[in-house]
């Protein structure tokens, strides 16, 4: 039987939780091959003090802040079958979320595995003409198919392989998205992304209008009121109805900048600023990939179309993990992993390719008639269990427990109501079924 050769781009969570599946089915595949930008694994959660990259390369992609604590418990974070330490608290700094990912590389071997400081430039699919019958063709196209990945180390010297599958794990929190705003060149001030903030102190005392309330946007606004700024937190969204520390105030969104600099709202009023800090969220940008020959649009908010999120319905070999938004990272990549490796080694059957196509543009289209606007087709959130779920049977897994979900939703409400002090609990499963907070 000839192993299958994957091809993983990015040693983040996504790409480690690929690589470790893969190595746990050795009698159906080869050792994988992890391509890592960077000199280390974690990914997004690999903190880095310094901003930009080495000349030459490109900008260390990590967003992590110096103080950030995650917003999920590790009870609900972890892996199924790779739990947090126990005496840890539920809601961990990124540190120990690196540590955890460098544990799980361990247990797994993986390290061996991954070709550090590495780019991948180019990755191609080259499929081998049969004389087929027309009608036969498409089908057989899928069973021919191979990957091209082109990469290059730190000198530049480049090195072409082939590959039957690739799993596309760099992640989509690199590339900051910045709306436009008419009269931005009137602003005089510090402009920047949360992309590039680290720390807090260098605003102190200062007026700071912060752009977006999602995850990023509040806490960060949290953080500069600590050390005594003064944060117009500005959003479109209902207004927030959780205590917020004194310094923060909300305000409709920034519209424009007027011509003595000061941010016009919508609502008409005006406020001056010494800082503007855009926490609007990250592009998806992949490089790499010829969009078009894939068949996919790739936009700043949209990467479509995808089968089951995962794969562009033409090229059932190519896997993007962890594409959606508002979801449970970790447990959604170890299912959606693990059906990717059941299509693969023939465990699931794909539908035809017109079938794979119709599903995939009718998940974004009935989407799109309920009102959701297009930079949030991919938002999975309360649907992402169900997503989960389907991947499980199908691929015959077993599913995420239902304590996973069941404290998820507790913790997204507590974090609502107050998101100064929700991370002060903590929790324990008990069993798969439920959960207790135990302090």
């Amino acid at each position: 039987m000839v192993l299958r050769r994957v091809a993983v781009v990015g040693a983040g969570a996504a790409g480690l939780c690929a690589a470790r599946h893969i190595l746990s089915r050795l009698d159906r595949f080869a050792p994988p091959v992890v391509f890592e930008l960077g000199d280390k694994v974690g990914g997004t959660w690999c903190y880095e003090d310094r901003v930009m990259g080495d000349a030459g390369r490109p900008a260390v992609h990590s967003s992590m802040y110096r103080d950030l604590r995650t917003n999920l418990p590790k009870e609900v974070m972890m892996f199924p079958d790779f739990p947090f330490e126990s005496q840890l608290s539920s809601f961990l700094p990124h540190q120990e979320i690196q540590r955890y990912l460098e544990k799980y590389c361990q247990k797994y071997n993986v390290l061996p595995h991954i070709r550090f400081n590495t780019m991948v430039d180019k990755v191609k699919p080259v499929v081998a003409e049969k004389e087929e019958e027309k009608e036969e063709k498409e089908e057989k196209e899928e069973e021919r198919e191979t990957w091209e990945v082109t990469s290059s180390d730190l000198s530049g010297r480049q090195r072409t392989e082939t590959f039957d599958s690739v799993f596309v794990c760099s992640g989509h929190y690199s590339e900051p998205h910045i709306p436009h705003i008419p009269g931005m060149d009137h602003f005089k001030g510090t402009v920047l992304h949360s992309h590039s903030y680290r720390c807090a102190e260098p605003f102190a005392g200062q007026s700071v209008l912060v752009l977006g309330a999602k995850a990023s946007g509040l806490d960060i606004s949290i953080e500069l009121a600590g050390v005594g700024a003064q944060v117009t937190l500005s959003h479109g969204q209902p207004l927030l109805t959780c205590p917020l520390p004194v310094g923060v105030h909300q305000s409709s969104p920034m519209v424009s900048v007027d011509e003595d600099g000061s941010l016009r709202l919508q609502d008409g009023s005006a406020v001056a600023a010494e800082v503007l800090m855009f926490c609007t969220g990250y592009k998806y940008r992949f490089p790499f990939l010829d969009g078009p020959q894939l068949g996919l649009q790739l936009e700043d908010h949209l990467l479509a179309p995808l089968y089951r999120h995962l794969m562009p319905p033409a090229f059932p070999s190519l896997f993007f993990i962890g594409m959606c938004k508002l979801i449970c990272p970790f447990p959604n990549f170890h299912c959606q992993v693990q059906f990717s490796l059941a299509v693969l080694d023939g465990s699931v059957s794909l539908p035809p390719r017109v079938q794979r196509e119709d599903e995939a543009r009718r998940v974004l289209q009935e989407k799109e008639e309920q009102g959701v606007e297009r930079r949030h087709l991919l938002v999975l959130q309360a649907e992402q269990w169900e997503y989960c779920g389907a991947l499980a049977r199908a691929a015959g897994f077993a599913p995420l427990p239902a304590a996973v979900r069941s404290l998820y939703e507790e913790v997204w409400l507590q974090r609502r109501e107050d998101s100064q002090n929700y991370r002060r609990r903590n929790y324990r499963l008990v069993g798969d079924e439920r959960w207790e907070q135990i302090d």
